[in-house]
């Protein structure tokens, strides 16, 4: 099982940095990459066009402001594609969301939340958890886990 995570650029990485560590936790496998759908689209066209071949299951696509990179990369494979629109310094990221969720019908990308690698990361493992169930257990111990975290808090929390 295999992620490709794929960044418009270089400044990108701390968001991406995010989702690497969830898939690290999960230990799932991933390669991460600096392409621009505007920039090196041929490259784009590349990675995407041979993700299947070369072992990759699932997309995980990071940009900011116009962010077409999810889209550019889904137009390119039969793979699903998880884009994560990347906070700008102009619309606060707001124009990398449209530019991720307005995709034309038949060129799905599903996207996160602004800067939401984690979400990412983790809506990757429960797409592979399809194909392999020790992920599923995994992820259901995840959220097992999140549980208890929020009850116990709560416990210690209480007011009244």
């Amino acid at each position: 099982m295999k992620v490709g995570i794929v960044m418009g650029s270089k400044s990108d990485y701390p968001v991406v940095e995010r989702a690497e560590r969830i898939l690290d936790a999960f230990d799932v496998e991933y390669e991460t990459r600096i392409i621009s759908a505007h920039r090196t689209p041929s490259v784009a066209e590349e990675f995407a066009g041979g993700a299947e071949r070369n072992g990759i299951e699932v997309i995980i696509a990071a940009a900011g402001k116009a962010a077409h990179l999810a889209g550019v990369l889904a137009s390119h494979t039969p793979l699903p594609v998880v884009g994560i629109p990347v906070k700008s310094s102009t619309l606060d990221g707001l124009d990398s969301l449209l530019s991720t969720v307005q995709m034309p019908k038949g060129v799905p990308v599903a996207a996160v939340a602004i800067n939401g690698a984690e979400n990412a990361a983790l809506l990757a493992i429960q797409i592979l958890s399809l194909r392999y169930d020790e992920l599923r257990e995994k992820m259901r111990a995840y959220k097992e886990s999140m549980e208890r975290e929020v009850v116990k808090a709560d416990a210690e929390f209480r007011r009244g």
